[in-house]
């Protein structure tokens, strides 16, 4: 009987525990400002690369020479190109193939490089032969070794996800690594070792779901640095091709013709800013969620600054 309450009173406690777990968690959410930002600007987008197109009368790819170059007005939102395409037609659906290869780049490159990162971890004769690749990949800056990649492979869009991933899945493996090497040396990882468990159930089932944090919020930088090289590519004509409408050769048909139609860089340009502001803040309020450590740090540093300033 005894024990049966024991039991009953260690079960509501549990209960209670976790209530509460999910009650700070929740308050942590909602009261993180930059998460909240984040979310907002990154829904909208969503929201508006979804439904958009069925809302917009006009067809990114329609053609009308007489309307060509045309300020923004009622007719057109935001004005039309050097073809007389709808421009605001044009943005939304670009907002898909931008955010298409974000999300595909930012999917790529954090499963590889996870996998990348917990075998370099594991394995110190596969670590050194894993990492001195990395280094040899990072040591080439990013725009020159998509272009050059993007040069060899030619302009489309599939070839874009597969440059841009080769560029950014080292740093992801790097930090992975340092990660999973810290969770390596830890005592339930040697506990495992002397139970007889296998290498491929250790670094999956255990070592892997302790790297996710870094991982997430670095995948959320991810996206955003490649919405941004995807529109440099696009910008230098070596990244999605025409006609199909990116941020990025908007902005490259809009250079030619800047002096008479601000409207064509200036609406791209604000829609990458915005993807780019949204993307960062998600990424900060993560990182401030999953590594509450790095918030203290933060805080030091930041009363440390308002010392210096003020002597």
């Amino acid at each position: 009987m005894e024990v049966k309450e024991s039991t009953l009173a260690l079960s509501k406690a549990r209960k209670k525990l976790k209530k509460e777990q999910q009650e700070l968690l929740k308050k942590r959410f909602f009261s993180n400002y930059s998460l909240m930002i984040g979310l907002v600007i990154l829904s909208i987008l969503v929201l508006l690369s979804v439904v958009g197109p069925f809302l917009i009368g006009y067809s990114p790819y329609e053609m009308t020479v007489n309307n060509r170059l045309q300020a923004p007005g009622a007719n057109h939102l935001l004005g039309t190109d050097n073809f007389g395409r709808d421009l605001l037609s044009r943005i939304i659906h670009g907002s898909r193939s931008s955010l298409g290869v974000g999300v595909s780049i930012a999917l790529i490159t954090s499963v590889v490089g996870l996998t990348i990162g917990l075998y370099s971890s594991y394995y110190k004769r596969l670590d050194n032969i894993l990492m001195r690749i990395c280094d040899g990949l990072m040591a080439i800056p990013g725009i020159l070794l998509a272009i050059a990649l993007m040069a060899a492979l030619g302009p489309k869009v599939e070839n874009v996800i597969i440059a841009l991933s080769i560029v950014f899945t080292p740093s992801v493996a790097r930090i992975v690594r340092s990660a999973a090497i810290v969770v390596r040396e830890q005592t339930f990882i040697e506990a495992m070792k002397s139970q007889g468990a296998s290498s491929s159930r250790i670094i999956w089932l255990h070592i892997a779901p302790n790297v996710l944090s870094p991982l997430i919020v670095q995948a959320t930088f991810i996206f955003a640095d490649s919405i941004i090289i995807e529109a440099a590519l696009s910008f230098l004509g070596a990244g999605i091709p025409a006609p199909a409408p990116s941020w990025g050769n908007i902005l490259y048909d809009g250079k030619l013709v800047i002096f008479n139609a601000w409207w064509m860089t200036v609406f791209p340009g604000v829609m990458i800013i915005l993807a780019v502001i949204g993307l960062n803040s998600l990424g900060d309020g993560l990182r401030d969620i999953m590594d509450p450590h790095y918030k203290k740090i933060k805080r030091k540093r930041t009363r440390k600054s308002e010392k210096e300033r003020a002597v």
